[in-house]
């Protein structure tokens, strides 16, 4: 699943909906929302993204919260080191092929590293 599903999930839950449901109301199947919930998925479209806030009649800012969720929830990411330093391209390696293993507090702390370096770096993402 991923952070986008998961926001999903969770306002389908406060608003006491199924998939089908919100999939008859979003015009979408029901099978591309669960896929979507479920990280089999890429980034939904920005039309849809305003449908599923209208849909939930949430406001600006929690609308926004979800439109950025989106954006980081692509299940298939692609890092392009090219014109980067070697060793740039051996993390992004490293990364991808040990993604999979690292536990929760390892993510966190990794999460924390990329974070504080892009704040000391004074550069957004």
């Amino acid at each position: 699943m991923t952070p986008f599903g998961e926001a999903i999930r969770k306002l389908r839950a406060r608003k006491g909906v199924s998939q089908k449901q919100m999939a008859a109301a979003l015009n979408v199947s029901p099978a591309y929302l669960s896929a979507l919930e479920h990280g089999q998925r890429g980034m939904p479209s920005f039309d849809l993204l305003q449908r599923i806030a209208g849909y939930f009649n949430i406001i600006w800012d929690e609308a926004e919260d979800l439109f950025l969720l989106a954006r980081f929830s692509d299940p298939r990411v692609v890092v392009d080191t090219s014109g980067m330093s070697a060793e740039h391209t051996a993390f992004a390696n490293l990364l991808a092929g040990r993604i999979r293993h690292l536990d929760s507090a390892a993510l966190a702390q990794l999460t924390a590293v990329l974070e504080n370096a892009v704040k000391a770096d004074g550069k957004g993402s």
